[in-house]
């Protein structure tokens, strides 16, 4: 397991942690006077600014991208496919031009909370069926673009509105599904927040393997947590085991960043700076 303890060159900053202090310009500006050497973009945030010139900040200040979110949103009516279609082949073509290694895929719930406008719908049998579909036919032009795709799994509480697929276990057996000879294309993004509850957690790691382990995210989970999307806590402050997670991740042969994703009202009230200079000292202290 690498020693985090002396600096942070291996920290990335997944930019919803600051989103309400800036946009991706100062965001990358204020990476760089940090001296945190990667980040992981949300597409709004890019769209925000106009991808020209999210490519230019990243350039102008010399970061590069532990992932790119993200794509997915698989499930919808069927009079939505082509909508789904391209909005995930445009998100595969902005990936490319960022230069990130791989799109983050957060794969959708029910109809009615992935694409708004579907028709309601209780069956998540049907979702997660819907959900393979849409990341195979995905697959088929990352594979054009060499762009890697990363299911997220989401902690169970997100199974209705974001993500039908909410354990490492799940995860990887669509990719065992749609990418049996491991061929570098799919793979897993694990965020502790929403798997540190799983008592098959270790095992899954250590199915994954290097490569299927794309991208690894830390937080960590207050208690009491007050707000399930928006009360995420910084690493230190919750209940999370980050370190143990992390020497598995890494026992898999991981040695990519620590990407710092953090949804907090109480984060985001702070500055920028402020907020940057505890995710560097946390991440040499709990990560």
């Amino acid at each position: 397991m690498r020693d985090f303890s002396g600096d942070h060159r291996w920290l990335s900053l997944n930019t919803a942690t600051v989103r309400k202090q800036g946009d991706f310009i100062a965001i990358a500006q204020a990476c760089a006077k940090h001296g945190i050497r990667a980040v992981s973009p949300w597409r709004d945030q890019v769209a925000a600014v106009g991808l020209d010139n999210a490519v230019k900040a990243v350039r102008d200040n010399d970061l590069e991208l532990s992932g790119y979110c993200r794509g997915g949103m698989f499930v919808g009516d069927a009079s939505r496919h082509a909508e789904i279609r391209d909005d995930n082949r445009r998100c595969v073509d902005e990936a490319v031009a960022l230069g990130a290694p791989c799109v983050v895929l957060v794969v959708g719930g029910l109809p009615q909370y992935s694409r708004p406008g579907s028709a309601p719908s209780r069956n998540i049998v049907n979702a997660r069926a819907q959900v393979d579909d849409g990341i195979s036919e995905m697959l088929e032009y990352a594979r054009q673009a060499s762009m890697p795709l990363a299911i997220e799994p989401l902690h169970p509480a997100y199974a209705a509105d974001r993500a039908c697929v909410n354990t490492t276990e799940q995860a990887l057996d669509i990719c065992d599904r749609l990418d049996p000879n491991r061929t570098g294309m799919l793979g897993v993004a694990l965020d502790v927040y929403h798997i540190w509850w799983d008592p098959e957690l270790m095992s899954q790691i250590a199915r994954t393997g290097k490569d299927r382990m794309m991208a690894f995210h830390v937080c960590d989970w207050l208690v009491p947590t007050t707000d399930i999307l928006n009360d995420r806590g910084m690493m230190g402050d919750g209940v999370i085991d980050i370190k143990a997670i992390r020497a598995a991740v890494e026992a898999q042969g991981f040695a990519g960043y620590s990407e710092i994703e953090i949804f907090s009202h109480g984060w985001w009230d702070r500055s920028m700076d402020d907020v940057l200079g505890v995710c560097v000292a946390r991440h040499m202290t709990a990560v």
